[in-house]
């Protein structure tokens, strides 16, 4: 049988053959031809698009509610199983875990535990520590969490690398949040950097927030390591006075941290060279190769002051 529409274009077509005459020539069957495209198009328009189209109506949200309906279930799945993952680990893991929630924020925190769920390995990974191993603290904003597991790789066997459990943001948050951070154990070194977020702060606030943060720390009994900030584009989005007010944030805390007797990791010196293959287009941050890079050379770092520390 025929379906709905077929044989009435197939009988047009019949209809339209006897009424031409048999001349001969092939141009007067080019109409055929097109009729016969048309019969064929419908065919392809009953049995694949209509099921398809019925199939998007079941996955697809078809206004905003249902989308925001659709991703809180989502959300809701990834959270469930999170806690049951969470519900099997030791109870120092999942103390960390409890830390990391009440910290990472409605950006990071969900794409941490989505990470979680699907099995990957993430820069803010609970640390089981060697005890034979000295511990180092990570403490930074992005850039920082993307270099971590490159230092945290090149110091395996050398180094319990840990990171602070937020993207730590400028010095006022740091303030407010390094007791969280530093968490109960000693530490060995601290590798620690606030710039690319002070980018607007005003230079005497910057300063003095630097000052207390570096004393805070130097209470530890760590050894305090200054990680200078990364560069920031000319033709960032927020304009090219942003490279230059980093620039100056730099300088100032190169002051305060020679005020200090703190070292300095020179990262804007070491990566400023590579930009153009590291650093993605417009952007403060980095790509596999950039991150990597600055991992390496953090772990360089830490290495050579995990060295100097044993000496003493």
């Amino acid at each position: 049988m025929c379906p709905v529409g077929a044989c009435g274009i197939l009988n047009s077509e019949r209809s339209y053959q006897k009424m031409i005459p048999d001349s001969g020539k092939p141009q007067m069957r080019r109409p055929v031809l097109c009729t016969r495209c048309c019969f064929f198009v419908c065919l392809m328009t009953v049995f694949i698009v209509a099921p398809l189209t019925a199939n998007d109506k079941k996955t697809e949200p078809t206004n905003a509610a249902e989308a925001a309906a659709k991703k809180a279930e989502q959300a809701a799945a990834i959270n469930k199983k999170f806690a049951d993952w969470k519900a099997t680990l030791s109870p120092e893991q999942q103390a960390w875990e409890t830390v990391l929630e009440e910290n990472l924020g409605g950006f990071y925190l969900p794409i941490y535990k989505k990470q979680k769920v699907a099995g990957q390995v993430t820069a803010w990974d609970f640390v089981d520590d060697d005890p034979k191993l000295p511990r180092v603290l990570l403490i930074g904003d992005s850039v920082s969490r993307g270099y971590t597991q490159a230092a945290r790789k090149a110091l395996k066997g050398k180094a319990n690398v840990h990171r602070a459990p937020a993207n730590c943001g400028p010095t006022a948050t740091g303030l407010k949040k390094l007791d969280v951070w530093l968490g109960d154990g000693n530490w060995d070194v601290i590798h620690f950097n606030f710039g690319i977020h002070d980018r607007r702060t005003p230079a005497a606030d910057y300063e003095q927030r630097l000052n207390e943060i570096v004393k805070r720390l130097k209470k530890t009994g760590a050894t305090v390591v200054w990680a200078s900030s990364t560069p920031i584009p000319a033709d960032w989005k927020e304009g090219p006075e942003m490279k230059t007010k980093l620039e100056e944030k730099n300088a100032i805390a190169a002051k305060v941290m020679q005020a200090n007797g703190v070292e300095i990791d020179d990262l804007y010196t070491f990566i400023l060279p590579h930009l153009s293959e590291t650093q993605n287009s417009k952007d403060v941050h980095f790509n596999s190769k950039g991150y990597n890079m600055l991992g390496q050379q953090v772990a360089k770092h830490l290495a050579g002051t995990l060295e100097k520390r044993d000496q003493k």
